[in-house]
């Protein structure tokens, strides 16, 4: 009698179980629909405010204005690559001709050698607009933008430098570098010169020797002798101090890694991604509904600002993460992804239909020390907002 009822117990167990998992499904597929929905309502109103010529960044809530710049601007491509992502979702006829209206204006980076943000301006915009067309003329693009990109490759001191050399630095390299890398390994992948991966896999690989602390948290720039190698220094510019764990920089480096790991399989980029995972997820400063502040080491914390942006990047980076990391990780990295695209889709961050001059997302930090974008939307978090999205659609659905 005894086991019968254990056994009556388990059985109710699993059933309630299984009963509850696609409960939960039905209910994340509903709310990323509708994100996706809102997203097209919002980038409707964005796209009748900006100039002919240039590209959203930010909202300025004070003078009711949305924020625009140059085609060389870094965040260009972020734009039409959240174009191309609602797109895919709702076939939408008028965003994708924004989207395809944007690419015009930003395909003459392609052979723009200024900074290393090729990766950004042109595989996050050209690289979705081929994903989903197949047009030739944007994988010329990207095979482009890769050459130009490689000319800013050190091979002395075997990193590809970000930016130019300045009074504060000699020869700069910072972790959002590692973001750029999509671009170099996706060519050689896809038909083109196989240097540009060689190029990817030694930045990878100097990066994860000089940019890490002993807690693998990283330092945002490196700078060279870009003669020697040599390691002048290692500093901060967008973060609290030269030793903090500025939030978004950390979220590059996990989503960087991982993504090397997706197109080398080498597992020390796998086990160095799991690392800064752990370095974030076990963090005593991520507050409960794992939106970052916009540095874990503001002495200041909780009466500072969050990072948005953050959030979204690393949401979408433990997702990809999540597919390559056996359980209980896995299920540990996809646990705060949901959780942060939840926090994300919320009325504390999210825009109401109509505000935040047709932005999705609210309450971002650029660069506190510069006094530079502070709680404020910015296009890249809605991009990778709607990136976790997606691969939470297409991998977890």
């Amino acid at each position: 009698m005894k086991s019968g009822t254990q056994y009556k117990i388990l059985l109710c167990f699993f059933y309630l179980l299984y009963a509850f998992i696609p409960a939960q499904k039905i209910k994340m597929g509903a709310l990323i629909e509708d994100n996706f929905k809102q997203a097209a309502k919002q980038y409707k109103i964005l796209m009748k405010v900006i100039p002919e010529d240039k590209l959203p960044q930010t909202y300025d809530s004070i003078n009711k204005k949305v924020v625009s710049y140059e085609w060389t601007w870094w965040c260009t491509g972020f734009y039409p690559g959240s174009l191309w992502y609602i797109y895919e979702q709702t076939k939408d006829p008028v965003i994708r001709k924004e989207a395809e209206r944007a690419l015009n204006i930003i395909a003459p980076n392609q052979t723009y050698t200024g900074n290393h943000d090729l990766g950004f301006m042109m595989f996050c915009s050209f690289g979705n607009a081929y994903r989903l067309t197949g047009n030739p003329k944007y994988k010329e693009i990207i095979f482009q933008s890769a050459a130009s990109l490689s000319s800013r490759y050190k091979p002395a001191a075997k990193v590809i430098q970000s930016w130019n050399s300045s009074k504060k630095f000699d020869g700069p390299v910072i972790i959002d570098n590692m973001m750029n890398l999509e671009l170099l390994n996706w060519v050689s992948q896809n038909g083109g010169d196989s240097k540009y991966q060689e190029i990817a896999v030694t930045h990878a690989n100097t990066t994860l020797k000089n940019h890490f602390r002993p807690d693998y948290s990283s330092y945002h720039v490196v700078d060279y002798n870009m003669n020697t190698g040599e390691v002048i220094k290692k500093k901060t510019f967008q973060g609290y101090s030269d030793e903090s764990a500025w939030a978004r920089g950390q979220g590059w480096g996990l989503y960087g890694y991982t993504m090397m790991y997706r197109f080398t399989k080498d597992p020390k980029y796998l086990k160095r991604a799991q690392n800064i995972a752990n370095f974030i997820l076990t963090n005593p400063n991520l507050p409960e509904d794992k939106i970052p502040y916009w540095d874990f080491n503001d002495p200041k914390i909780p009466d500072v600002p969050r990072d948005a942006s953050a959030g979204a990047l690393i949401a979408s980076a433990l997702l990809e993460l999540g597919q390559y990391t056996p359980e209980p990780e896995k299920a540990k990295y996809l646990d705060v992804a949901k959780q942060i695209i939840i926090s994300l889709s919320g009325p504390k961050y999210r825009s109401a239909i109509g505000e935040n001059g047709g932005f999705i997302l609210k309450h971002s930090t650029g660069a506190l020390p510069l006094h530079s974008e502070i709680d404020v939307p910015l296009i890249y978090a809605d991009y990778y907002f709607l990136e976790a999205l997606k691969r939470y659609q297409d991998w977890y659905l």
